[in-house]
């Protein structure tokens, strides 16, 4: 009992904290900003921008890349929020604690999130620095964001994962696509716990099962949006390839530096489709 009422506590503490701060004006799109994702920034006109640090209950990100401010603004004519810098669970922190963003988005009125990520491709279609729409996703960390006691409050025990991406928003982000004549893939996204990049076996094991590209973040966030009842989109960069037969070595600075060469094109689609929705 003590934890649910801990929870539902923190959650409030934090929206209160962030609806003082924006004075009064609350977004419905909110986008996380991943791996090398960074650079989206630069297009938002940013109103109010908190760091992590100064926000009550959030923790703190580790990871060379992710920033780590909550940003208010206005974004292709959309008052906006963004997540510079984002929680992983091979970091150390709980299930409770990646997915807590998610949490507060809901309590303060966030109705559709962006998810965008950095991914090594198995698909052998697939090029680095390709963009890849997330249709679906396979769920192998070890812990589950919705694991104990089900807080009735902020969701149903067993929520529904069949259109966990909403299809509204990729057939919107696939219309603009072939619009704008950009190469746009589409995939399932394999969410692992990290921080070790794939073996090769892994990599092979990972396409076999129905994965189209592997990442260390993202399926908590999405499970916990859903339970929320917030509309997802997901991206993917894919960063490095895990092709069969194929496979490249990859390190965090080699995967940053794919993210950012994509980083404009993703900026674009994901600009286009807030202006559009």
């Amino acid at each position: 009992m003590a934890h649910q009422i801990n929870l539902l506590e923190k959650i409030q503490q934090t929206s209160e904290f962030i609806k003082q701060r924006v004075s009064g004006k609350l977004p419905e799109t909110a986008i996380i900003l991943g791996s090398g994702l960074g650079a989206l920034v630069n297009h938002i006109d940013i109103e109010v921008e908190i760091p992590y640090a100064e926000v009550p209950n959030f923790p703190v990100s580790t990871v060379e890349g992710h920033k780590g401010c909550l940003i208010f603004g206005n974004l292709a004519g959309k008052y906006i929020m963004a997540m510079q810098g984002r929680f992983h669970y091979y970091e150390g922190y709980s299930m409770q604690e990646v997915t807590f963003p998610i949490r507060v988005m809901k309590a303060i009125g966030i109705k559709t999130v962006f998810v965008s990520n950095a991914a090594g491709g198995m698909n052998p279609n697939f090029r680095v620095g390709d963009l890849m729409i997330i249709t679906d996703h396979i769920n192998v960390f070890p812990e589950h964001p919705l694991h104990g006691k089900n807080i009735n409050e902020l969701g149903p025990r067993f929520p529904a994962m069949v259109d966990a991406y909403s299809p509204r928003l990729v057939k919107l982000a696939k219309d603009i696509a072939k619009e704008k004549g950009v190469r746009l893939m589409e995939g399932v996204y394999v969410g692992t716990q990290g921080p070790t990049f794939e073996t090769p076996a892994e990599y092979r094991y990972f396409w076999r099962i129905g994965g189209d590209a592997v990442g260390m973040s993202t399926v908590p966030e999405v499970i916990v949006a859903r339970h929320s009842d917030i509309e997802v989109f997901g991206i993917s960069i894919i960063t490095d390839l895990g092709v069969e037969g194929a496979v490249e070595k990859a390190s965090h600075e080699e995967v940053q530096k794919a993210a950012a060469a994509a980083q404009p094109i993703m900026a674009m689609l994901v600009q286009e489709m807030i202006t559009r929705m």
